[in-house]
């Protein structure tokens, strides 16, 4: 057999093996778990980080103060810094809507050693522990929750015994640069944190969304939150893995009525989000780089480049390995399609996205090995150590 034989029969048994030994990522059916409503409702405090966040807060922070929540129930944002008037806007949006009480700190400039995100997160954990509540929801300022979402996340946790329930929003798919980007970013991200491995115990496998994460608070004591994450630019990866290590119980599925409004319409927009911490993802390690970029080529460029150049040369089975790989390729990605209600022929396009993707995290580390380090909101990390989107 040829080199290009021998790997297209590889990216074929990659994709088998993708298809079902990595915990069925490709499924999009593991949403919040069997729960019932307890019959005493803790205490739960909602702290918002946001940093210039004014286009946004009109879209999400009312939905924050609307909820539906049976106990006692208060919402902390934390101004980050920001110069478009972001606090007063929320102190105006909260005088007209009502609701849920809100409070408005700022944190000042983070030391060193401290992401912006997570000092303001700190802030934020500070105020509310004053009020010593059961649970801690953490959310993003762009997150737009359903009336009922504080309720449904707190009785999943009660039931299930959880000391992290987290949701990954649905995301904006709008722009033509959105619908081939987006589900594709949801679709790597289950690859690489299977979800339903997440919750088993004692397993390695721990991520979160960063959007939607509702955290005991003495489970956040407990694995020192945010302090023993305060370098991370993937933050949510970071703080699954922080308190699973210490003992905690922790789970994460898709959401149904939890969104982000934040629009991506171009795609230099997308490639900024994911280029600025797809290089922390690798640790900043050339070596997990160069193993990504291959492993990128042969389980998603390789099927096509294989189907086509095999029935030009008139190699059926070259043609047969690649052609088969990408049918199971673009069979794993119809679910996240359905489930961002997107063209099911978009699935076809896979290789296209990937390739993208390995353009966005090559980039990432040129970026890191010119010094410009990860940026969030005008600030930049020269040396971010792990894990969440800092959307």
């Amino acid at each position: 057999m040829s080199a290009v034989a021998w790997t297209a029969v590889g990216s074929l048994a990659a994709w088998l093996w993708l298809l079902l030994g990595q915990g069925f990522f490709w499924r999009t059916d593991l949403r919040l778990p069997l729960r019932r409503e307890p019959d005493d409702w803790p205490s739960v405090c909602v702290v918002v980080p946001a940093r210039d966040e004014a286009a946004v807060l009109p879209e999400s922070l009312p939905s924050l103060l609307a909820q539906d929540y049976p106990g006692r129930a208060e919402v902390f944002l934390v101004d980050d810094g920001s110069s478009d008037g972001t606090g007063e806007l929320a102190r105006e949006l909260a005088r007209t809507h009502g609701g849920l009480p809100l409070t408005v700190g700022s944190p000042g400039e983070p030391p060193a050693g401290w992401t912006g995100k997570l000092w303001a997160v700190r802030h934020g954990i500070g105020l509310a522990r004053a009020r010593g509540p059961e649970y801690l929801l953490l959310t993003d300022a762009d997150i737009a929750h359903a009336p009922d979402s504080l309720r449904t996340l707190v009785a999943a946790a009660r039931t299930g015994g959880f000391d992290l329930v987290s949701q990954m929003a649905r995301l904006r798919v709008e722009s033509v640069w959105e619908r081939l980007v987006v589900p594709a970013f949801v679709y790597f991200f289950a690859q690489l944190y299977p979800f339903r491995w997440i919750a088993v115990k004692g397993s390695r496998t721990a991520a979160a969304a960063g959007g939607c994460v509702l955290l005991r608070a003495d489970a956040a004591e407990r694995a020192r939150i945010p302090d023993a994450i305060r370098h991370a630019v993937i933050d949510d990866v970071a703080l699954a893995r922080a308190v699973k290590r210490s003992g905690g119980h922790i789970w994460l599925g898709l959401a149904e009525r939890v969104d982000s409004v934040r629009p991506y319409p171009r795609l230099h927009d997308l490639w900024r989000m994911v280029s600025r911490s797809a290089y922390a993802q690798l640790r900043h390690n050339p070596l997990l780089l160069l193993g990504t970029v291959l492993g990128l080529a042969v389980v998603y460029l390789v099927p096509p480049v294989a189907l086509f150049t095999g029935l030009a040369a008139g190699r059926t089975g070259i043609a047969a390995a690649g052609g088969l790989a990408w049918l199971l390729m673009t069979a794993t990605y119809l679910p996240m399609l359905r489930y961002y209600r997107q063209p099911l022929w978009l699935a076809a396009s896979l290789p296209v996205t990937a390739f993208l993707y390995l353009l966005m995290t090559v980039d990432s580390a040129v970026q890191h090995y010119r010094g410009r380090g990860a940026a969030w909101k005008g600030r930049t990390y020269a040396r971010p150590d792990t894990a969440l989107d800092e959307r």
